[in-house]
C-alpha cells in the first residue's frame, strides 16, 4: 500500500486522477484504498465508468499515460490465480449494468457484464425464464462468471456459462469496442452502438471494493485458435475487458428434484455416476460432496478432573472426539415436466439403491465450493471414469481425507487444504497429484492460496495451450497493459 500511495504522489498523479473524474464522473474515480488489491497487489486508481464508451476512455487515458488496467466486478473472486505484475487502473464494471436488449419472442439476452447473476436471473423469474447458470460464487457479476468461465452444477446439461455464449462485446487494449459474433469473429464494422452513457450522477455511496478475475481456466489444454470470444473467457481481464454478453435464456423448468445417496469411498461414486449417466434419465446435474470426519459428541468432563489436568484441549474437555469419516454424498438433479420428472425420479431411486432418496429441495452444500477464506483451493479436472483416482491420489498426498466437491459427472471437482499448510507440503502434495493426473489427460490447479503459497508453488501445472495462449496476448495486448500476470505463463 505504501508503494502505491507513494505512486499517486508522483507528478502527473493528479492529472490522471481528474481526468478520470471527468470520464466516469466525481463520485466513481478515486484513489484505490486498502480493499482495492488484486491478490495482493493494490491499486493506484479506481474508476467506475458509467457506461462503454466511458470505459473506453479509461482505457485510452491508460494507453496515453502507459498505465496497467485491470478489470474488477464484484469481488468474489479477486483473490483466485495468480498476482499481477502491478494495477495502476482498477476498473470496476459495476456500473455496466442492466438486461441491454432482449428480442422479442428470441431465447437470448444482451446483458452488462457488470450486472450481478443474480439481478439478471430474479428479473427473467418474472417471466418464467433463466440463465442455465448457476455460478457458485454469490454475487457474482456475469463479466466475472465469464472473465472466470466459472461453472457449477447446471454444467453436466448445459455446459459452462461460455458455452452458452451467443455474442460478446469487449474492449481491447487500446480502448477499441469490438462486437464478436457466435464464432468468436468479429462483426463487419465497429460494434453496434451501445446505451448511451449517462451524465456523470450526483455524489452516491462507494461502490463496494470488488473484484472480477478467475484463475485455473483454460480447459485441459484445448483452445480455440482463433475463437476470441472463447479466449477473452477465463481469462481473468488478460485479454480484453468485457462490456457486455449475449446469452442464451430458456424457460424455467416446472419441475426440479434432487435424487440423493450416501457414498463412503471414491471407487463407489465412480460406480454410481457410471451407473446413473448409463440409465439415460437426462440429469441436470450430477454432484458429489466427500467431507472430512467429523467430531462425534462425548461426554464432558469438568477441568479439574485428574484425568484431563494440564490438557484443556482433551476431548473429554470439549466434548468432542475425532469420529469416523462421515458419509458423503451423491445427488443427482432432474427437470422437466412435474410428471415425467416424479417418474425419472422413481427410477434413479432403484437405480441408485441403498438409501437413496428424492427431494424437492437442494442439499445446504449444493453449489457451494468446499473451501473457504485462507484456504488452498484446488480445481481437479479429469475424464470422469478416472475422477476416484484422482481423489485417491490427492488422499495418500495429504496423507489424510480432503474435502472434495463438484461435478463428478464431468469430472471437475474442487478441494481444499488448509491454510496453514507450509507451501513446501502443498508443492509436493501438487505434484504428487499432477503425477497421476498426467497419464489421464487430468489437471490440478491452485485456485486461490495465501500469499505464501502462491508465490512458491506452480499455480497451473503443465498447460499445453501456453504457447497459444502466448500468441493471444501478443496479438490482443501487445504492450502488456491488462491484468499484466494474471495469465498462466506470467502473462
Amino acid at each position: 500500500m505504501a508503494a502505491a500511495a507513494s505512486s499517486t504522489n508522483r507528478p502527473g498523479a493528479l492529472e490522471i486522477t481528474r481526468r478520470l473524474a471527468e470520464i466516469c464522473g466525481p463520485p466513481f474515480a478515486r484513489f484505490a484504498g486498502p480493499a482495492d488489491e488484486v491478490a495482493g497487489r493494490t491499486a493506484r486508481w479506481v474508476a467506475v465508468p458509467g457506461g462503454p464508451h466511458a470505459a473506453a476512455e479509461v482505457l485510452r487515458l491508460a494507453a496515453a499515460h502507459d498505465l496497467t488496467v485491470v478489470p474488477r466486478g464484484a469481488g468474489t473472486k479477486i483473490d483466485w490465480g495468480a498476482a499481477p505484475e502491478h494495477v495502476d487502473i482498477m476498473l470496476d464494471t459495476g456500473r455496466l449494468a442492466g438486461i441491454w436488449h432482449e428480442p422479442q419472442g428470441s431465447a437470448v439476452a444482451e446483458v452488462g457484464a457488470g450486472t450481478p447473476l443474480r439481478a439478471v436471473q430474479a428479473t427473467l423469474e418474472r417471466t418464467g425464464r433463466r440463465l442455465p447458470i448457476d455460478a457458485p460464487s454469490p454475487g457474482a457479476t456475469l463479466g466475472g462468471v465469464l472473465a472466470a468461465d466459472e461453472a457449477g452444477p447446471l454444467r453436466l446439461r448445459h455446459g459452462t456459462p461460455c458455452a452458452q455464449l451467443v455474442g460478446l462485446r469487449y474492449l481491447d487494449a487500446d480502448g477499441e469496442l469490438v462486437s464478436l459474433g457466435e464464432a468468436g469473429t468479429a462483426l463487419l464494422g465497429r460494434a453496434a452502438p451501445a446505451p448511451a452513457d449517462p451524465a456523470p450522477a450526483a455524489p452516491a455511496p462507494a461502490a463496494p471494493a470488488a473484484a472480477g478475475g478467475a484463475a485455473a481456466l483454460f480447459g485441459r489444454g484445448d483452445l480455440p485458435g482463433l475463437d476470441v470470444a472463447r479466449l477473452l473467457c477465463g481469462s481473468q481481464g488478460g485479454l480484453g475487458v468485457l462490456v457486455s454478453a449475449t446469452m442464451q435464456v430458456q424457460t424455467m423448468p416446472a419441475g426440479r428434484v434432487w435424487v440423493s445417496r450416501p457414498v463412503w469411498t471414491p471407487l463407489e461414486v465412480h460406480d454410481l455416476v457410471r451407473a446413473v449417466l448409463a440409465a439415460r434419465l437426462y440429469p441436470a446435474a450430477v454432484e458429489l460432496d466427500l467431507p472430512v470426519p467429523v467430531p462425534l459428541p462425548r461426554r464432558r468432563v469438568h477441568p479439574s478432573h485428574p484425568s484431563v489436568v494440564g490438557r484443556p484441549d482433551h476431548p473429554a474437555v470439549t466434548g468432542r472426539s475425532a469420529g469416523p469419516a462421515a458419509a458423503g454424498s451423491l445427488v443427482v438433479l432432474l427437470e422437466g415436466g412435474p410428471a415425467d420428472v416424479a417418474e425419472r425420479a422413481d427410477q434413479l431411486v432403484a437405480v441408485l439403491g441403498g438409501e437413496a432418496v428424492a427431494s424437492h429441495a437442494a442439499p445446504e452444500w449444493w453449489g457451494r465450493y468446499p473451501f473457504g477464506p485462507g484456504d488452498t483451493a484446488l480445481r481437479i479436472e479429469v475424464p470422469i471414469n478416472d475422477l476416484h483416482a484422482a481423489v485417491y491420489a490427492l488422499r495418500d498426498a495429504a496423507g489424510a481425507v480432503v474435502p472434495v466437491r463438484g461435478s463428478a459427472g464431468v469430472g471437475t471437482v474442487h478441494a481444499a487444504l488448509p491454510g496453514s499448510m507450509p507451501p513446501e507440503r502443498v508443492a509436493s502434495i501438487l505434484a504428487a497429484v499432477r503425477g497421476v493426473l498426467v497419464a489421464r489427460q487430468g489437471r490440478c490447479v491452485v485456485v486461490s492460496a495465501p500469499a505464501p503459497v502462491r508465490w512458491a508453488v506452480d499455480l497451473w501445472g503443465e498447460l499445453p495451450a501456453l504457447p497459444r495462449l502466448r500468441s493471444a496476448k501478443a496479438h490482443l495486448d501487445p504492450h502488456h497493459r491488462l491484468a499484466p500476470g494474471r495469465l498462466p505463463g506470467g502473462l
